[in-house]
């Protein structure tokens, strides 16, 4: 599960695996290892996984099914604009 929601993460933010690995100042090689599942991730690399993706460890980890948005230190009205954004697009 892990393996799947990363490369689904990296790719919808248009990232290559050599962007998060330069991210997380990791090689380009344990990107690769965790998204074909050969490797998991440290606890403190999960963490950091779910900070850079603005998600839960549940989420990454297939325990949660939701995605969240972390929009916390965002004005109000910010946060009332990206909800009628998503909410747009639920409408499609």
């Amino acid at each position: 599960m892990l393996d799947r929601r990363l490369r689904a993460l990296r790719q919808a933010r248009k990232m290559s695996q050599v962007d998060l690995a330069r991210r997380l100042g990791v090689t380009k090689q344990s990107v690769s290892n965790w998204e074909n599942d050969n490797i998991q991730p440290s606890i403190e690399m999960l963490v950091k996984l779910s900070k850079t993706f603005s998600v839960t460890t549940d989420y990454l980890l297939g325990l949660d099914s939701g995605e969240y948005l972390d929009v916390s230190g965002l004005e109000p009205e910010i946060v009332a604009h990206i909800r009628q954004l998503v909410d747009a697009l639920r409408d499609r």
